[in-house]
């Protein structure tokens, strides 16, 4: 891939900007970005022109910025590097699915391509994280995910499929509950909250919590 030098300051804002596209389908706003990489407006707006400069952005004040078709392969790539390493560390190293995020952040900007390719084969090519997240495959496309935060998934049968969170509390409380990736359950009742049957044992989920559980529906 025939690519500019990036800062890794520079390759978290193309990752970021990819991942708020494939949540809101439509260009990230300033402020969205922000709040996700924990930066001021300013500091954003500034580094969304030297991105454009670069070719890897298109960014018009005040309505957004999107990536090139280019952003978009380096933005693919890092994040094949960041959920691969979470596969690895958690499969074959043992670590958490609440710890592997942030080892898996400070180590996506410097594996190289072959240690990558290895990395993939050792796994036999995962298409998924441990998170349920969609690994890009070597041709940088993108597994689909059809999963539903459980506030919005229909009631009846459904499978977890992904945690829509990354945080250490509301992981550890997932992974006690049972709510993982490839467990089955069954929706009750939505109203306040969400209430579901897991092996047997039933649960009234807040909904801020619910809405951290992404499912497939059964049928």
């Amino acid at each position: 891939m025939d690519r500019p030098s990036l800062s890794e300051a520079q390759e978290d804002y193309l990752k970021a900007l990819l991942l708020l596209e494939l949540e809101e389908g439509r260009p990230a706003s300033t402020q969205a970005l922000a709040q996700r990489l924990g930066v001021r407006p300013p500091s954003v707006t500034e580094m969304l022109k030297k991105l454009a400069g670069l070719g890897l952005v298109q960014y018009t004040p005040y309505q957004g910025a999107s990536l090139t078709p280019l952003g978009r392969q380096i933005a693919l790539k890092i994040l094949r590097h960041h959920r691969l390493l979470e596969a690895y560390l958690h499969q074959a190293l043992g670590y958490g699915w609440e710890e592997v995020h942030q080892e898996a952040e400070r180590l996506e900007h410097v594996i190289s391509e072959d240690l990558e390719e290895r990395i993939a084969e050792y796994l036999g090519h995962p298409p998924f994280d441990p998170h349920g997240d969609p690994i890009p495959t070597k041709d940088l496309t993108l597994p689909s995910s059809k999963a539903l935060p459980l506030t919005e998934a229909p009631l009846g049968r459904a499978r977890v499929a992904r945690a829509l969170a990354q945080d250490r509390g509301t992981l550890n409380l997932l992974a006690r509950l049972g709510l993982v990736p490839g467990k089955p359950l069954r929706i009750l009742e939505r109203g306040e909250g969400v209430r579901v049957e897991v092996e047997g044992e039933v649960y009234l989920l807040p909904r801020a919590l619910a809405q951290a559980v992404g499912v497939e529906p059964l049928g």
